[in-house]
């Protein structure tokens, strides 16, 4: 095979798509659950990563009809209209910002946080870790889809190994009984299913890389299908790895403080001080939420950047890679310098217009790509039923966010 047909290696695409689902969304996984509890969770992850991931085969579906480089704005506009491409364009620009600006504003405090630690004399402000967490990553976006996918992967090798080395013990001391919550004979978990199923959702977010993909594999349906399957399996894996080493060690009960905080990291680890010796594990899992971060920027900003691309009609040369990275990273950059400490609040905005195109949309295409491109080479498994499961999907999230905003669900407090 010569050098100019041979494929990027799969790992890497993977490794893409893990980067950009396990973020830092990731740490709300435990808190968020723990009213469906252990098994609850694990039931609702799987769920969760088989429709996320068939909705984004979805959407591959319809891509492959289109040139090499074509993303939402060229399908949506030929395949459902302008009034859908309108309402899908809002949708992705919102969920593609909002996440670049949350990354931005929780990558630059850690930034801030370790660089003052280890160079106390630079006294650096949040502004200042915020600019040059942007700036580094920002560089690899603009150079190339190669960049990001080589830097994604040692990110993600870094980020499995504080993984591990930070959930070894933890997982080690993880008690059976605290997993399948004996001490609570007659607790009640379904209640809590639909109030958790956002969350989910949200730690499956890959869908604005699909585009990328499908560039970066010059069109190769079954390389970006292996790759998108690979890499959400990697996300599967470690969350329920990091709930088996959580919830295996505080009892339902224990949540009531960190629940009460917003499901903050330093409260997570205070409750857990209780049960297991914890100076280590804060140490590393302040490396694990950094790469975990830098990993979904670099997954989510592809994305937007390549949206960007094609939305505004920017080439491929300098110039016009340029001006992409311009519009693509100065606007949540510059909302992160006037508002600093907005992750939490972003994160959750973000649940609500990501169902849009990552459930609605990705059925709507694949029915409609069907019908106008019926001797396409490539179609997602499950026939006609599956787009309709999807949308119930879709339509379940829906319901629960704004059941959630209305105060009509149950929520789990401890």
């Amino acid at each position: 095979m010569t050098n100019a047909t041979k494929q990027p290696s799969l790992l890497g695409g993977a490794m893409i798509i893990a980067g950009t689902a396990v973020g830092a969304g990731m740490l709300a996984n435990p808190t968020s659950t723990a009213g469906v509890w252990f098994l609850g969770s694990i039931a609702l992850l799987v769920y969760t990563w088989f429709c996320m991931t068939t909705s984004g085969l979805m959407i591959l579906e319809a891509n492959l009809n289109y040139p090499t480089g074509a993303s939402f704005d060229t399908i949506v506009k030929d395949l459902l209209g302008r009034g859908w491409n309108a309402l899908n364009g809002v949708s992705v620009a919102f969920v593609l910002y909002i996440l670049t600006y949350a990354y931005i504003t929780s990558g630059g405090g850690i930034t801030q946080d370790m660089l003052n630690a280890y160079l106390p004399q630079m006294a650096l402000s949040r502004s200042a870790g915020s600019f040059i967490f942007c700036l580094i990553l920002a560089s690899f976006v603009w150079l190339s889809t190669k960049a990001v996918d080589r830097l994604s992967t040692i990110l993600i090798a870094g980020m499995i190994i504080a993984f591990l080395v930070s959930t070894s013990g933890l997982m080690g001391s993880a008690k059976m009984a605290v997993l399948l919550n004996t001490a609570e004979p007659n607790a009640t978990y379904l209640p809590y299913f639909l109030t958790a199923l956002p969350v989910c959702l949200v730690s499956f977010g890959f869908h604005g890389n699909v585009p990328s993909l499908v560039k970066y594999y010059q069109g190769n349906a079954q390389r970006v299908v292996k790759a998108i399957f690979l890499g959400t399996s990697i996300a599967l894996g470690i969350y329920i790895l990091w709930q088996l080493a959580i919830q295996g060690n505080l009892s339902r009960h224990d949540f009531a403080p960190v629940i009460a905080k917003g499901g903050d990291i330093s409260a997570l680890l205070t409750a857990l001080s209780h049960v297991i010796h914890t100076d280590y594990i804060g140490v590393v899992l302040r490396f694990f939420a950094y790469m975990a971060i830098a990993s979904s920027f670099l997954g989510v900003t592809l994305g937007l950047f390549d949206y960007i691309a094609d939305l505004f009609n920017f080439d491929d040369s300098l110039m016009g890679r340029t001006k992409t990275t311009l519009v693509t990273f100065l606007p949540p950059l510059l909302l992160s310098l006037q508002f600093p400490y907005g992750f939490v609040i972003a994160i959750g905005y973000a649940g609500l217009a990501a169902t849009i195109w990552t459930g609605i949309v990705p059925a709507l295409l694949v029915k409609a790509s069907r019908k106008k491109f019926p001797q396409q080479a490539y179609r997602v498994y499950g026939g006609n039923f599956m787009p309709v499961f999807i949308m119930l999907f879709a339509g379940l999230n829906i319901f629960a966010q704004i059941a959630l905003q209305l105060g009509f669900l149950p929520n789990f407090l401890g």
